[in-house]
């Protein structure tokens, strides 16, 4: 987007070194985003080998919520000191390899809250066909983990409602934060879907 100059000092007898300052500020004011940094308070093992992590740097990922303001996020790079692979510390509020908020996408998700999310028809019709391909492996690996750490609750498949997504929501509630829960037991296990590739069997 180009910044063009007030027609009133465009006039002649206005200082050069006015109109430049002018300019200056414009384009200053256009290129300021808001910047967060993002440290977590806890502890997190590597999701890997379960190896300690240690800040190695940082980069700046960009967000955009629901009301299409773009956020900048600093997130901190770890590495795990025993099998050295590199991990990014990502806040709730952020999907995996996702470009808006994880409200955004929880609100085109979820059927019965009204869309009042500023995106276009084809980003909400990749949204729901990800979810579509993706949930049989999310409710897999949310059974695989209640059973891994011992939750005797884990109901018989034919009593569970029978749309997909309340059977997710079955295993990490009901709450309005149901994917960050999803995300987060995922990606801190080692079990999130980073990239698909073909192969020959």
């Amino acid at each position: 987007m180009s910044v063009t100059l007030p027609q009133a000092t465009l006039h002649k007898g206005t200082p050069l070194h006015q109109v430049w300052l002018l300019y200056q500020i414009l384009n200053l004011l256009k290129i300021v985003k808001r910047v967060f940094f993002v440290r977590s308070m806890e502890q997190i093992p590597c999701p890997c080998c379960g190896g300690v992590l240690k800040v190695i740097g940082s980069r700046r990922r960009k967000t955009v919520s629901d009301s299409g303001n773009i956020r900048i996020l600093v997130v901190r790079r770890l590495r795990c000191i025993v099998c050295n692979r590199v991990h990014h510390e990502l806040p709730d509020i952020l999907v995996p390899y996702k470009r808006y908020d994880r409200k955004s996408i929880e609100t085109v998700l979820d059927a019965q809250q009204p869309l009042t999310v500023a995106v276009d028809e084809c980003t909400i019709i990749r949204w729901r066909t990800w979810f579509r391909k993706m949930s049989n492996y999310f409710l897999g690996c949310l059974i695989s983990l209640n059973i891994r750490y011992g939750n005797k609750s884990v109901a018989v498949q034919s009593t569970l409602p029978k749309s997909m997504l309340q059977r997710i929501r079955h295993y990490v509630g009901d709450a309005p934060h149901w994917l960050a829960k999803v995300v987060r037991s995922l990606a801190n296990t080692n079990l999130w879907v980073h990239t698909r590739s073909a192969f020959m069997s």
